[in-house]
């Protein structure tokens, strides 16, 4: 018996089609993931030579043009459609995107520890990556251990100094510096 995220589609497309992608397995199907910009998807390649693209989330099959609308509203109104936007994902991409998924649900749930913990796994597969190092900075911001959080932060700006959102960071350096800091 199904339990209600399998029935109902509640979760997330990464969560789902992991659960879809282990039964395929299961089973012997060829069914692949893709780590597309927007999120997981799934890929059929049939014998003779057609591919079926399905979003996890509601079993609905993807035509190009609806990844493309997706491209662009999500990514960028100028944002193109690539065939390589549609590789197979290996194992290691499908648990990031497992991860990060679960890391953001949990810092919008307000359960930083855990969101900590995650962050700190994500690290394990980069740890120099500027962005991981940055929300794991904001995780650490949120809870109060501000001499680390300046660190990450910092890493990050001087890391990806162009970066659109470094700007926003820089100001949330200079907040916590003017802070009385409290070593944990």
């Amino acid at each position: 018996m199904a339990g209600p995220g399998v029935k109902e589609s509640t979760g997330s497309a990464v969560s789902l089609g992991a659960v879809l992608l282990w039964v395929a397995n299961r089973l012997d199907l060829p069914l692949l993931p893709v780590i597309f910009p927007t999120q997981l998807i799934l890929r059929i390649e049939c014998p003779d030579g057609e591919i079926w693209l399905i979003n996890p989330f509601n079993g609905e099959s993807l035509s190009e043009h609806m990844l493309d609308v997706w491209l662009k509203g999500n990514i960028s109104p100028s944002a193109e459609l690539f065939y390589e936007d549609l590789d197979e994902a290996d194992n290691i991409e499908v648990i990031r995107k497992l991860l990060d998924t679960l890391k953001a649900s949990l810092m919008e749930e307000n359960q930083m520890e855990l969101a900590l913990r995650t962050s700190e796994a994500l690290l394990q597969f980069n740890p120099e990556d500027p962005y991981e190092i940055r929300d794991r900075g904001l995780i650490y911001a949120q809870l109060d251990c501000e001499h680390v959080a300046l660190n990450d932060l910092s890493y990050f700006v001087e890391q990806c100094p162009e970066d659109p959102i470094s700007e926003m960071i820089r100001a949330q350096i200079n907040n916590i510096a003017h802070k009385h800091i409290v070593l944990h």
